[in-house]
């Protein structure tokens, strides 16, 4: 199902990378919260990066905050051979009507968060200059021009953000955004990138497993196609192994289902040499509501226990797994 990484090169436009597994990394378990500050210690982030380096090269990390520094930290110290992408957690600078759970700010909030990015961007350069052999790519931000953001930024600010960035490091720029926006909104910014990164969710999008991997190809080649001079990597795709029915149904999520897509995933984008972020490396109870079947909960490869769920079964096999389809909180 998922093979050890290799040592093969694939050439990326103009960016030369060894071609080998990526996965995003949040390390925060029961009773932790970054929206109240409580974050995972050294030994537990080490004990993951432990974890993950068995089968994955590369990490994407979404911020700049306490928890980034502290995985940066550990990688260098523990001489652990991972190559991150790094993020900034951009916080919105305008309203946005059509966000389905409200995005509606005051001009104080407004630019306080402008100040806040700015603050950010600062962050992540003065992190990727520390950490120069380690990050080998930064992003401007998540998922803040699609149309149901609650922190959108307008595009004219990302290219700003974006040329601030390229004067300050030599590391390759991209933007980690839903497949959408980049085949119009976004052409702007495609001019000042290195490279663009999609998510693609079948699953969010009321798919099965007959035509998961078919949509993500669509969802990839939308946006290839319109850019065939621009490298196109994924930094999302996934499948929840719960939920409790908000925006998706509960049949179509459990491990087998997560298994299988991973599976033709990974056999397709390793074929066409397509650098892809599995999403996500552990379970992260902090997330979405109180429902402890709440789907955003249950993305990870692993459970919030750190034991491998059925999809590790292969690559992990002296761990103790649960491969109950069933199972409430896989």
């Amino acid at each position: 199902m998922f093979n050890k990484n290799s040592d093969k090169v694939a050439t990326i436009g103009t960016m030369n990378l060894v071609h080998a597994n990526a996965i995003c990394y949040s390390g925060y378990r029961e009773g932790q919260n970054p929206r109240e500050g409580l974050y995972p210690s050294y030994d537990e982030v080490k004990e993951d990066l432990l974890i993950l380096k068995e089968n994955w090269s590369f990490l994407r990390i979404y911020d700049c905050g306490p928890h980034a520094e502290l995985v940066l930290d550990v990688i260098n110290t523990e001489k652990l051979h991972f190559k991150v992408m790094l993020g900034v957690d951009i916080a919105a600078e305008m309203s946005n009507p059509n966000c389905p759970w409200g995005a509606d700010f005051t001009e104080e909030t407004i630019n306080a968060n402008r100040q806040k990015n700015c603050d950010e961007i600062h962050k992540m350069i003065g992190l990727t200059k520390k950490y120069n052999d380690i990050v080998f790519s930064v992003s401007v931000g998540n998922e803040a021009s699609v149309e149901w953001t609650d922190h959108m930024v307008p595009v004219e600010r990302l290219v700003s953000y974006v040329k601030q960035i390229k004067k300050e490091i030599n590391q390759p720029v991209t933007f980690c955004e839903n497949y959408v926006p980049w085949t119009y909104k976004l052409e702007p910014l495609v001019a000042e990138l290195d490279f663009i990164s999609i998510h693609t969710y079948p699953a969010w999008e009321y798919r099965t497993m007959e035509d998961a991997l078919e949509y993500t190809k669509q969802n990839y080649y939308s946006v290839a196609n319109h850019y065939p001079d621009v490298p196109v990597i994924i930094t999302e795709a996934g499948w929840t192994t719960a939920s409790n029915g908000r925006g998706i149904e509960p049949w179509n999520a459990n491990q087998e289902l997560q298994a299988q897509y991973y599976e033709q995933l990974l056999a397709w984008t390793t074929e066409e040499k397509i650098l892809t972020f599995v999403f996500e490396a552990f379970d992260e109870p902090w997330k979405g509501s109180p429902d402890p079947l709440e789907p955003e909960k249950h993305w990870g490869l692993f459970k919030v226990d750190r034991t491998p769920k059925l999809v590790m079964k292969d690559i992990y096999p002296s761990k103790v797994i649960n491969i109950n389809k069933n199972d409430a909180v896989a």
